[in-house]
């Protein structure tokens, strides 16, 4: 990828976006909404990275849309306008679910509005210390379901909490996120690139058939009874069966060594481009 609005790299199969507008607390604008949201689609046909990784530079992940180049300039446009710039957000965090490998949000810092609904659409979330977050919509006048933040986050930390989060748009400090099971993980400052590389080498080293339908199949039996549910679980394991990632593990296991599903995978370019 060659993205203008953010950096890119490239490292041992995991593939680093970077939001890089520190002096703005890395705010999006139309064109970086959109272009993270192609960055994703086009993730789905880039073999070599097995594990996204999405952070900020500075003292802030995302702070949602930029009030200058998105808020200020809603105003005035037309009901057609309004409703295909609210579906390019949605698109983005649609794109986001639809890429069937693991995406780790690295929260470096303040964390709200649109940033907050990206990190909740990521499949794990490790934050610094200072990753305060706020699903601040209805403190602008808006609603808080937005970005597909009202289907997000009660599956993540349930309706009670979901509904206090968006419905008073407050911040809470990263210990208690982490409580309430919205942060997987909390590390002082420093340590968050090691962290955040730690476990994006347990998700590169795994296996990515089976992450992948796991991703897939976590979103899908959300509107699923329970007999649906099944069926389907029935039929995807039958078909990773077939899978050498299956083979592999059984033939590591015989041997007593650890499986390597990393073979014939597409090495990652190294290096970081915006």
């Amino acid at each position: 990828m060659n993205p203008r609005h953010f950096r890119w790299s490239e490292a041992d199969g995991v593939g680093t976006i970077r939001l890089d507008r520190p002096e703005r607390m890395n705010a999006l604008t139309f064109d970086s909404y959109a272009e993270l949201r192609d960055a994703f689609v086009a993730l789905r046909a880039h073999d070599g990275i097995r594990c996204v990784v999405i952070t900020g530079t500075g003292r802030a992940f995302c702070t949602g849309g930029d009030v200058k180049d998105i808020i200020g300039k809603l105003f005035g446009r037309t009901d057609a306008e309004l409703l295909a710039f609210t579906r390019m957000t949605c698109d983005l965090i649609g794109s986001m679910r639809a890429l069937e490998k693991p995406i780790v949000a690295s929260l470096n810092g303040t964390t709200c509005g649109a940033g907050a609904v990206i990190a909740a659409a990521a499949d794990f979330r490790v934050a610094a210390e200072s990753a305060r977050i706020a699903f601040l919509f209805t403190k602008v006048g808006l609603s808080g379901a937005d970005m597909g933040a009202a289907w997000l986050l009660p599956r993540l930390v349930g309706l009670g909490r979901a509904t206090e989060l968006l419905m008073l748009g407050e911040f809470i400090d990263a210990r208690a996120a982490e409580r309430i099971g919205l942060y997987h993980r909390v590390v002082p400052d420093g340590e968050l690139p090691a962290a955040t590389d730690e476990l994006a080498q347990k998700l590169v080293r795994g296996p990515q058939r089976g992450l992948a339908v796991t991703k897939r199949m976590l979103d899908a039996e959300a509107t699923m009874t329970l007999d649906q549910a099944l069926q389907a679980e029935a039929w995807i394991q039958a078909e990773c069966m077939k899978h050498p990632d299956y083979r592999e593990a059984y033939e590591a296991f015989l041997e007593k060594r650890a499986p390597d599903f990393t073979r014939g995978a597409t090495p990652a370019h190294s290096g970081e481009r915006r």
